[in-house]
C-alpha cells in the first residue's frame, strides 16, 4: 500500500525524530514574559526553516504585533481536500525550577517518557503531524491531501493575534477541516477525540484603598483594607452550594440532555478517577453533577492567583493601598464571554465596600465550541486512530479552551481536535512530560488521517 512507505520512514527515523524533537524544546519560549521575547522568535525561525528542510512550500514567518505566525503548506493535491494543521510553539513559564527533577528546558528521556515544557503542550503534538508531512514527502513525494500549517506563538496568552489574523484571513485560510493536537487521551491505550471544549474568559480585578500604604497601628480599624476586603468579595463569588453567585450568570447555560448525560457517565472518567489524578480526596463545586460534568458541561470561576501587602519573611505592620487577583471563567455553550463579563463588572460594582474602588481588565476570552461528530472528518479520525493506536477512539468533552477552535469554526473549518497527551502528563505543571509511545503511534495515526481525510471527504 502507498501508505507502507511513509510508516517504515518514520519507524526508521524515530531516533532522529527524538533527537530533532529535543532540539525545538530547548528554546525557552515562554509567551507571557517579555524577557523571553528573543527566545520566541529564535524559535519560530527554527521551525520555519525546519518545515522548508522537509519539502513544505511557501515557508514563512508572518509578522504580528507580537511573536511571529509560522506558515507553510503544500497544494498539489488536485481534486482533494484541505486540511489545514494548526499547532503552538510556545509554553507556559517553568515556575519553581525546585520542583524539577530534570531542568525544564533540557529535555531528558526517562524511561517511555520525554521531560521538557512544552513537551507535550504543544510542541510534541505539533511536531508528530510534522514528522508525518515528511514521511510522505521524503517517501511518495506528495501528500494525498493539500496541506496549509499554522503553528503560532501566542496561545498561552490567549491567541490575541492569530484570532485577528483569522478574521483578516477568512478566505485564504479556508479549508475543509482544521487539525488541532493540544488535548489529551484517556490513557495509554485509549485514544479519544474531544468535541467540546468549554469558553474561557481572564480577568484582572485590582481593589484600591488609600493612596498609600498606612501604618495599622495608626489606621488599623479606622480605614478598610483592600487586602480584606478583596478575600470578603472573592467569597462572595460562589453559594454554599458551590453555584457561582453572579445575577444573571446561569440564564444561557444550555442544559445537557439526559441521553448526554447518560453518555458522559459511561465513557467518562470517573470520580474517583479525576481525584487521584488531581492528588485530592475530596471533590467541591456545583452539587447534583459529577466531577466530569462539572469539568465539561457546566462552567466554572477560579481565582488563579491573589497578591497583596508586602511579601517576604516577618510581618509588616502596615494596610496595603491595593490588593489584586486574577480569576478565570470557563464558559459553556451558549454562554458569551462578553456578557460575562459584563455581569461580573456589575456585580463587582454592587458588592465592593464604600470607600474602596475596583478596577477590572479583561486579559483574553474564547468561546465555547461543540462540532457535529457525525462530520466526515471524525470519521477519517476515527479510522485513523484504529490503524494508529488499535482501538477506536472515544468522543469526549474537555473543560479546557483551545480560543482558535472556535475561531476556526466561525470560519467555517469543522475543527478536529486529535488528542495524544495522557492524564498524568503534568501539562502548566512541574515535569511536564510526553509519552514517546504516544509520539511515535501519534506520527503514524496523522499518516493515516491524511490518507483517511483524503478519501472520506
Amino acid at each position: 500500500m502507498a501508505r507502507n512507505r511513509p510508516l517504515s520512514y518514520a519507524r526508521r527515523n524515530a531516533a532522529l525524530f527524538l533527537s530533532e524533537l529535543k532540539e525545538f524544546l530547548r528554546f525557552p519560549s515562554v509567551s507571557s514574559e517579555p524577557r523571553h521575547v528573543g527566545d520566541l522568535k529564535r524559535c519560530a525561525v527554527w521551525l520555519r526553516d525546519h518545515l522548508q528542510s522537509i519539502g513544505l512550500d511557501d515557508v514563512r514567518l508572518l509578522p504580528t504585533a507580537s511573536n511571529p505566525i509560522v506558515y507553510a503548506c503544500w497544494r498539489h493535491a488536485v481534486g482533494r481536500p484541505t486540511i489545514l494543521i494548526y499547532g503552538h510553539y510556545d509554553v507556559v513559564p517553568p515556575g519553581p525550577v525546585s520542583e524539577w527533577r530534570t531542568p525544564p528546558f533540557e529535555p531528558t528521556t526517562v524511561g517511555d517518557d520525554l521531560y521538557a515544557r512544552g513537551a507535550c503542550d504543544d510542541k510534541g503534538q505539533l511536531f508528530l503531524h510534522v514528522k508525518a508531512l515528511e514521511s510522505y514527502l521524503r517517501t511518495s513525494g506528495r501528500l494525498p491531501v493539500n496541506v496549509k500549517c499554522i503553528f503560532e506563538g501566542e496561545e498561552e496568552i490567549g491567541s490575541p493575534e492569530l484570532l485577528r489574523f483569522i478574521g483578516r484571513n477568512k478566505f485564504p485560510l479556508r479549508a475543509s477541516a482544521a487539525v488541532i493536537s493540544d488535548t489529551k487521551m484517556l490513557g495509554p491505550e485509549l485514544p479519544a477525540i474531544s468535541y467540546s471544549e468549554r469558553g474561557s474568559l481572564k480577568l484582572e480585578w485590582q481593589v484600591r484603598g488609600p493612596h498609600e500604604e498606612l501604618h495599622s497601628g495608626t489606621f488599623g480599624g479606622a480605614v478598610h483594607n483592600p487586602v480584606q476586603a478583596l478575600c470578603e468579595m472573592i467569597a462572595k463569588l460562589h453559594d454554599a452550594r458551590g453555584r457561582i453567585a453572579i445575577p444573571g450568570f446561569y440564564e444561557d447555560v444550555r442544559l445537557s440532555s439526559d441521553a448526554e448525560r447518560a453518555y458522559l457517565k459511561r465513557t467518562g472518567p470517573t470520580d474517583g478517577q479525576i481525584l487521584d489524578a488531581a492528588g485530592m480526596s475530596i471533590g467541591w463545586g456545583e452539587r447534583g453533577y459529577t466531577l466530569y460534568e462539572r469539568t465539561t458541561t457546566r462552567p466554572a470561576l477560579t481565582v488563579n492567583s491573589i497578591a497583596g501587602g508586602p511579601g517576604g519573611p516577618g510581618v509588616k505592620s502596615a494596610i496595603p493601598a491595593r490588593a489584586g487577583v486574577k480569576l478565570s471563567f470557563r464558559l459553556v455553550p451558549d454562554q458569551d464571554p462578553q456578557r460575562i463579563e459584563q455581569l461580573f463588572r456589575k456585580h463587582i460594582a454592587r458588592i465592593t465596600p464604600s470607600g474602596l474602588q475596583s478596577r477590572i481588565r479583561a486579559l483574553s476570552s474564547a468561546k465555547p465550541m461543540t462540532v457535529d461528530r457525525h462530520h466526515p472528518v471524525f470519521k477519517a479520525a476515527s479510522t485513523a486512530y484504529r490503524l494508529g493506536f488499535g482501538t477506536a477512539p472515544v468522543f469526549v468533552r474537555s473543560g479546557g479552551s483551545i480560543p482558535v477552535a472556535s475561531a476556526f469554526q466561525e470560519i467555517g473549518i469543522p475543527p478536529v481536535l486529535m488528542g495524544f497527551g495522557l492524564p498524568d502528563d503534568r501539562i502548566h505543571g512541574p515535569n511536564e512530560k510526553f509519552h514517546l509511545p504516544n509520539f511515535y503511534r501519534g506520527i503514524d495515526t496523522s499518516i493515516w488521517f491524511l490518507a483517511a481525510a483524503g478519501a472520506k471527504l
